[in-house]
């Protein structure tokens, strides 16, 4: 079984814009290709999961964001990194959806096709549906990362984030993830636990 990491995409790669699907408004953070080298190094196959339902509410088109995504891995390949599957829910929040997270459905589906041990895997978000969606599959730790919505979440709804492990950004989890992994028993005090309420901010 292989171990992963599963990567939301706006706030936690790149800056939350709303709706973005230009490329010319697309602008990773720095440091994400050197923090996902590291997690590649050390062995976790890298996904991306995300919902875009701005195509569903028709703001942009599925080719506009698979232009996007073709950017965001020409990008992250100049670091020698690969994301092994980039999967995408593209309804809007009151349309019938297989993968829209929370659902853990891609998740699910690259622990079938990959060979995923999701036990031993990690989610990292900066919305309360990223860690539902890792929790639902079952994934060792759910990280919020303090960027894009993560902040928010943290302040206005701790008393859900259960025993998501909060950070300051992709850098920092990947840092947890690297200091944890190996203790083999995880570590409640790495990251700041709480809980909040549910929102839907995309």
């Amino acid at each position: 079984m292989r171990l992963a990491v599963f990567l939301d995409r706006d706030g936690v790669l790149n800056e939350d814009l709303g709706y973005i699907h230009r490329i010319e408004d697309f602008r990773l953070f720095a440091g994400t290709g050197h923090a996902l080298r590291r997690l590649q190094d050390a062995g976790y196959l890298l996904f991306l999961v995300t919902n875009q339902s701005g195509i569903g509410r028709g703001y942009f088109t599925v080719e506009a964001m698979h232009r996007l995504h073709d950017h965001l891995e020409s990008e992250l390949g100049r670091y020698g990194v690969r994301l092994r599957r980039i999967y995408f829910a593209p309804e809007a929040p009151d349309q019938p959806s297989r993968g829209r997270k929370p659902s853990p459905q891609f998740l699910l589906d690259a622990r079938d096709e990959f060979g995923v041990d999701l036990s031993r895997s990690y989610m990292i978000g900066d919305k309360l549906a990223d860690l539902e969606c890792g929790w639902n599959a079952g994934v060792r730790r759910s990280l919020l990362v303090r960027t894009g919505y993560g902040a928010q979440v943290e302040r206005d709804a701790p008393e859900k984030l259960g025993r998501a492990v909060v950070v300051d950004d992709l850098a920092s989890a990947v840092a947890w993830i690297l200091n944890e992994a190996p203790g083999g028993s995880g570590s409640d005090t790495a990251g700041r636990m709480g809980e909040g309420r549910r929102e839907d901010y995309r």
